[in-house]
Parts: structure tokens; C-alpha cells; sequence
């Protein structure tokens, strides 16, 4: 009988996939040994691959110029990061090697920018797209921004107070974009988004607060759902129902010459994942333009705010399984030594799934378990993987020691864990690794930062 793991894998998925590979019975991500890194920095650790970072970087751009060829487009494209996905300098660093721009949504995000902008990382010329609310620091940040010569700074509308908040504060003549309020799928709690103006209102919106103001210049027009860029009837719909008012907008504002479509491209969640990025690209540089000639109306210039995209498939976390406990005549649990709460958030607070196998022992016997981490929470865990109802690994064996590793981890759950504060039952943040390669194409792998100490805890309590 075929009882192995790896038997498994080769049973349910298409195995070896383009990051993965099994030598002898360890797993490899995008060529490094991962029980390498076990043995020389141990586990629980995290670690971001930063080639993967500029190698989707460059599939995004070039999904985009093959497709503005295709079509004979006459507008160009640009390629901004989404900062709050990762805000880490090592990821701004690799990001920005590739020609891109940059999308902020609060006031310390303009701080950043200041400093990339000392260092050489960007210049005025870069574009950076400041979205979210924007009040008193964010507003006070953008315009200082502006006010030294970043004339590629454009801060998008978001409610009918923030032009005047932002030329009261302005010197000169500044650039504007407004967000659309999108309408949500039927299955969401709310109707429209709190972000942005609502279809109907943004050319009456220009009419009485733009067109006879001679300090402000509208650039954009911003487009983003919550559910992101997928080939379905509503992304679709609320797509040619924003090229509507791009064309309306246009007709009566000369100076609109930017449609920025936001972000939302999926990452791979699951060894069964499958996505035709280019023939969604395709279609959507084809619906602009279709819409576009028959109005007979410039086309856009598309912008583009690629944050999980860009940095999510670069990080992956490393488990080990401490102990199993058999908790009734179905159930085991194998106890991993961290928490999912605290270092994959998402997997509790959205029940979010992630590429997830063994690290070692794959030509081992199988077993159905359930995940679960260290906090005494009833909901860390993690009992399912995408397209199945039920986690397998190797049986657990207390002399032989089993790792895991979640991979494509590297958007925003550092941030929304709270990386180097405080964690739920005080769990410790794990290690963290930066992973590249040198100009020879050779593995250099670096300790960004140790597991977090009992003392950094007891200081950020106050008893120290």
C-alpha cells in the first residue's frame, strides 16, 4: 500500500511544483534546505526569501507590457507596493531595485518615504499614492512631502473634507486622485465601502470642489473591492461601472489621465491553486480600452498597488511538533512550539490557509491529525489545508522529531501580530532569517533578529 507521505503528496497534488521539491525525504522552498536552517538556527523561525520579492515584481510588469502590446494601448503602466502588506526596510530595498512606486495609507508610511527618499531608495520622481483617512499627522506629512518638491506625490480623496484640510496646508499647486466607495458582493455586512465617494457623487464632487479650484490638479481616479481582481460576473460589473464614471470624469476634467485598479491578485494558497494572471490582465487592459475608444476618450495611464502580490510568496514559518495528544477516539492534536495567533494571524482572525507541509521525514507513514498552538485559546489552531477537510503528516514519533513549514506567509502578518510588542499568553515572536542570493546565484542567509526574550516582555509591561 502507498502509506508515505510523500505517497501522499504525489496521490492529491501535481508534485514537485516550481518553489518545491523533495530531496531524499526533505522538503526544499525555491532551492533552500530547510532542515538546514533548522539545524543551524532551530525552530520556531520565520524567513523571507527576497528574490521572490523582484521575481513577482517583474511577472506583474510584464503581464502589463505584453498586454498594452497586444492591444496597441497608448497609455503606460505603473507598478506601486502596498507598504502595509510589509513595511520592513529589507522588502522596501528589494522591491524598489525594480523600477516601482510606492502606496502609503498613514502618516508614519510618509516618514518612510522620507527616509528611502535620504538614502537614494526613490526620488521626486517616484510616485507615491497616499490613500486611507487622512487627518492632522497624515495630512501635515503629505503636505511637507509636497511642499519640498515631491511633485509625484498624490494623495487620493477619500471624504469631502480632505481638499481643503490638504490646501490649507499645501503651498502650491498639488495633485489630487479621488476613490471610488465600491459596492461590496452581496455575502458582505455592509453595502458600499467606507473608503472613497460614491459613484453617482464624484462628478458632481469635482464639479463644486475641483474644477474652479486653481490650487488642485485631478489626476486619478481610484478603483479597489475588497475581494480583489478575480474572473467573476461582479468584479467584472463594478469594473465597467468604474470605466462609467472614468469616462464622465474625463469628459468634463482635461487634467484626469490616471486609472489606478488598486491591488487584490491572488497568492498561492495551496498546491491545488491555480490563477491565469495573464489572461486576466489581458481582459482588463482590453474592457479599458474597449470602454474608452467607443466614448472616444484617452485611455488611462494604469497604476496598479500590488501589496500580498509583491511580498507574500517571499516568507514562509518554521514549527516543530512538540507533542501529540490523543483527545478522544478521532482526535489528535500535534502541539506545534509557537502560536498561530501570534505568528500567523490570519489563519485565526480570517481563517486564511497557507501552503502547509512536512519540512522532513516524507517517506514516513501518515497520519490525520489537527494543529495546535501554545496559547491556552480554544481557537489556536489549525485543522483544514484548501480543497480538503483534514491535515496529514508523518506520525508523530517522540524520537523522531517533525517540522512544518507554512509557506507564502510574507504579507501582513508581522504587523497585525504585532512583530516585537506584545503576543496573546506572551508566546515569543520567533526568529526571524533573511534569505537571498549573491551575484553567483548562491544561497546568503542572515539573522535579522532573535527570538523575542522574556525581559523585552517584562519592559514593555512595565516591570523593568
Amino acid at each position: 500500500m502507498n502509506t508515505k507521505y510523500s505517497d501522499l503528496i504525489d496521490q492529491t497534488y501535481y508534485f514537485p511544483q516550481e518553489e518545491f521539491k523533495v530531496e531524499g525525504s526533505e522538503l526544499q522552498f525555491h532551492g533552500i534546505d530547510l532542515m538546514e536552517l533548522v539545524k543551524e538556527y532551530g525552530a520556531p523561525l520565520k524567513f523571507t526569501y527576497l528574490p521572490k520579492i523582484s521575481e513577482n515584481i517583474n511577472k506583474a510588469k510584464k503581464w502589463f507590457a505584453d498586454a498594452l502590446e497586444k492591444s496597441n494601448y497608448q497609455g503606460s503602466y505603473n507598478y506601486c507596493y502596498c507598504t502595509k502588506s510589509s513595511h520592513f526596510e529589507h522588502v522596501l530595498n528589494e522591491a524598489l531595485k525594480n523600477d516601482i512606486h510606492i502606496e502609503t495609507s498613514s502618516a508614519v508610511d510618509i516618514d518612510i518615504v522620507e527616509a528611502l527618499k535620504e538614502k537614494g531608495k526613490i526620488t521626486d520622481d517616484t510616485y507615491v499614492i497616499c490613500n486611507g483617512f487622512k487627518r492632522d499627522q497624515y495630512i501635515s506629512n503629505i503636505a511637507n512631502l509636497i511642499n519640498n518638491g515631491h511633485k509625484n506625490c498624490i494623495p487620493i480623496i477619500d471624504n469631502y473634507e480632505e481638499i481643503d484640510l490638504l490646501s490649507n496646508s499645501i503651498d502650491d499647486k498639488f495633485k489630487i486622485g479621488i476613490r471610488i466607495a465600491s459596492e461590496e458582493e452581496p455575502k458582505f455586512e455592509f453595502y458600499t465601502s467606507r473608503l472613497g465617494i460614491g459613484y453617482k457623487n464624484i462628478v458632481p464632487f469635482y464639479n463644486k470642489q475641483i474644477k474652479d479650484n486653481e490650487q488642485v490638479e485631478l489626476k486619478m481616479l481610484h478603483f479597489f473591492i475588497n475581494t480583489g481582481i478575480r474572473d467573476t460576473a461582479y468584479y467584472w460589473n463594478e469594473l465597467l461601472k468604474c470605466l462609467r464614471v472614468y469616462i464622465n470624469l474625463k469628459r468634463v476634467c482635461p487634467t484626469l489621465d490616471s486609472l489606478n485598479i488598486g491591488g487584490g491578485f491572488p497568492v498561492k494558497n495551496s498546491l491545488h491553486f491555480e490563477y491565469d494572471y495573464q489572461y486576466m490582465v489581458e481582459e482588463i487592459v482590453n474592457q479599458i480600452k474597449i470602454a474608452c475608444d467607443e466614448a472616444e476618450v484617452d485611455v488611462p495611464n494604469i497604476f496598479t498597488e500590488f501589496g500580498s502580490f509583491t511580498v507574500g510568496e517571499s516568507g514562509g514559518a518554521i514549527y516543530e511538533i512538540l507533542y501529540q495528544k490523543q483527545q478522544n477516539d478521532r482526535e489528535k492534536w500535534n502541539m506545534i512550539n509557537s502560536s498561530f495567533i501570534t505568528t500567523l494571524p490570519d489563519t485565526w482572525a480570517i481563517s486564511k490557509k497557507f501552503v502547509m507541509l512536512a519540512v522532513n521525514r516524507w517517506n514516513d507513514e501518515y497520519e490525520r491529525v489537527l494543529l495546535g498552538g501554545l496559547t491556552c485559546d480554544s481557537d489556536d489552531y489549525y485543522n483544514s489545508e484548501q480543497h480538503t477537510n483534514a491535515i496529514y503528516l508523518p506520525k508523530y514519533k517522540k524520537d523522531k522529531p517533525l517540522y512544518i513549514g507554512f509557506f507564502n506567509t510574507g504579507a501582513y502578518q508581522d504587523t497585525i501580530g504585532g512583530y516585537g510588542g506584545l503576543q496573546h499568553c506572551l508566546i515569543p515572536q520567533p526568529k526571524q532569517l533573511l534569505i537571498n542570493r549573491d551575484e553567483n546565484g548562491e544561497l546568503e542567509i542572515s539573522l535579522y533578529r532573535e527570538q523575542q526574550e522574556p525581559e523585552d516582555f517584562l519592559k514593555i509591561l512595565g516591570y523593568k
